[in-house]
């Protein structure tokens, strides 16, 4: 297969059950923190907007992911399903970082995402906030890594 010939299913149109899929699957990607695998999940020529931030291509996509991981550690996220039509879907995130001060942080957003028929993302529009959180605040408590199945979503959670 080549680079062209990519495919990530579920493809759209998204039902309920494959845009769920789709969400988890970026969840357990991002919480890896491996730029290389998670950038996989792009168009070569994905368009990003995170913050103030914007992005293009796989290459940028992998480089401002490295800085992120270096930067926002022992991170841990959640995603959750909000909305989706055809070949997109919105989601609603938190996830739990500290700094190398060790001051912790809660992020919160949300991101809108748009496919290509083979599945991969070819957009990603993100705002996010960022909330100072004391170390006894967090929710977060798995070990680094895919949150476990049994670990409560962000609505269970209360955020």
């Amino acid at each position: 297969m080549t680079i062209h010939d990519e495919a990530r299913p579920p493809f759209p149109p998204f039902t309920k059950e494959t845009a769920l899929q789709k969400v988890r699957m970026a969840e357990d990607g991002w919480n890896s923190r491996i730029p290389e695998k998670v950038a996989l999940a792009y168009t070569l020529d994905s368009q990003w907007r995170n913050r103030s931030e914007f992005l293009v291509g796989r290459e940028e996509i992998v480089r401002f992911l490295a800085r992120k991981w270096n930067r926002e550690l022992e991170y841990r996220l959640i995603k959750e399903l909000w909305a989706f039509d055809g070949s997109r879907i919105a989601v609603r995130f938190a996830y739990e970082w500290h700094n190398d001060s060790g001051s912790w942080f809660r992020s919160y957003g949300n991101e809108n995402w748009e496919f290509t028929m083979n599945g991969l993302m070819s957009r990603r529009l993100a705002s996010i906030n960022d909330l100072p959180i004391g170390e006894e605040e967090r929710k977060f408590h798995w070990p680094q890594g895919r949150r476990p199945d049994n670990h409560p979503g962000l609505s269970d959670l209360g955020l």
